[in-house]
């Protein structure tokens, strides 16, 4: 699986690893301790556990597959940071069997809610799993994203299916079983109790651009990369994005 430091990789991760980056940052600062709690539901094989934990943070990977937390221990064992990440098998439903509910201060929910039977309860659930004023990291597919590819690549009928389908899956071969809006993950957000600090549009235009084009162009990786970071925060975006990502602190609760 690729990495976020890696270049060509960091076209799918640049965006969503610079904020989650200084969120890590600022809430070493704000807790004061230079190591912190993390749980990634729905890790997988790392792909932002192992970067996570090089910056010495703790990392639980929660994962309903055993393959990829296969891959998960050998590639932490590479990178040197096998005593800072633990794999369990679970999933977002039943997170609270293998995770410790309160119990961390950054909570990763990267490519869970397209898949799970409620998206509710698995924001619930990771808010749950967060310590007073913790932060959330949620990445979904974007409904938007997949529209348009859709109908650049001639699949119009496919296109407006996705558009109009509440799950927004264009077809029967669809392999993504759910896309959400941003108006829909901030509200899903919102309702478990979090303060929605940042959206970003994520894979805006590298989707779209050719593979041969940004491999074989001078500079081309480097400017689409820039190019990506200035048109993930702007809202116009967001409704054309692949993926969108929603940052959060866990409120306070008013216990008068």
């Amino acid at each position: 699986m690729s990495d976020p430091m890696r270049p060509r990789a960091s076209l799918r991760t640049a965006v969503v690893w610079e904020v989650l980056k200084d969120a890590l940052e600022a809430r070493v600062k704000a807790t004061g301790r230079e190591s912190l709690d993390v749980l990634d539901t729905g890790g997988g094989s790392g792909n932002f556990a192992v970067p996570v934990a090089r910056l010495g943070h703790r990392v639980t990977v929660v994962d309903p597959s055993p393959n990829a937390l296969f891959a998960l221990e050998r590639r932490t064992a590479e990178a040197g940071v096998a005593d800072r990440v633990q794999g369990v098998q679970g999933d977002a439903h039943g997170l609270f069997d293998v995770a410790e509910r309160g119990g961390y201060d950054v909570v990763l929910c990267h490519g869970v809610l397209e898949y799970v039977d409620d998206p509710a309860e698995g924001v619930r659930n990771a808010v749950e799993a967060l310590r007073p004023s913790g932060v959330l990291s949620l990445l979904a597919a974007g409904l938007g994203g997949a529209v348009l590819a859709r109908a650049l690549a001639g699949h119009f009928t496919e296109a407006r299916r996705a558009l109009t389908d509440p799950a927004g899956r264009w077809g029967e071969g669809d392999p993504v079983p759910r896309r959400f809006t941003a108006e829909q993950l901030t509200e899903l957000v919102a309702d478990a109790g979090v303060h929605v600090g940042a959206v970003h549009g994520v894979r805006v235009f590298a989707d779209l651009v050719p593979g041969v084009l940004v491999d074989t162009e001078p500079g081309a990786l480097e400017a689409l990369l820039k190019l990506e970071a200035a048109a993930a925060e702007l809202p116009s975006f967001h409704s054309v994005a692949t993926q969108l990502h929603v940052l959060g602190e866990k409120q306070e609760r008013d216990e008068t």
